[in-house]
């Protein structure tokens, strides 16, 4: 079986090949925003040892989550957090039977995606 000629056929699809859905863009943002939530847990896991270590150890540590950039990670941790948890809703309803059909299905991956920048801005401005 293996000495069969393949011809310029590629031996498995490939991203080249295939247009992009919106079940497996979703999906791999799944998988980045999972990757980011790990970092941002990590972080307030430094802020919660730095507080347990001294004041001047914790105000370094607060200093640099405070600033710009540790407010963007963290506002980038956040909305990770409810595309994640929204992602985890879409599969409940998968897991339920529901939801499989091809514009419903896109349809859910748009709410996971808009719906995790709503919650995102009104939980900053509830905060």
């Amino acid at each position: 079986m293996s000495d069969m000629k393949r011809g310029n056929r590629p031996l498995s699809p490939h991203l080249t090949i295939y247009r992009p859905q919106m079940s497996s863009i979703t999906s791999i943002f799944v998988r980045i925003t999972g990757v980011g939530l790990t970092l941002g847990f990590l972080l307030i896991i430094w802020w919660l040892l730095a507080a347990a270590t001294g004041p001047g150890y914790f105000a370094f540590v607060d200093g640099l989550l405070t600033s710009w950039l540790g407010v963007l990670i963290m506002v980038a941790s956040l909305w990770a957090l409810w595309y994640h948890a929204l992602g985890g809703v879409r599969h409940l309803i998968w897991d339920m039977g529901y939801g499989f059909e091809l514009k419903t299905a896109d349809m859910m991956g748009y709410v996971m995606i808009g719906g995790s920048f709503i919650l995102t801005l009104l939980t900053l401005v509830i905060i």
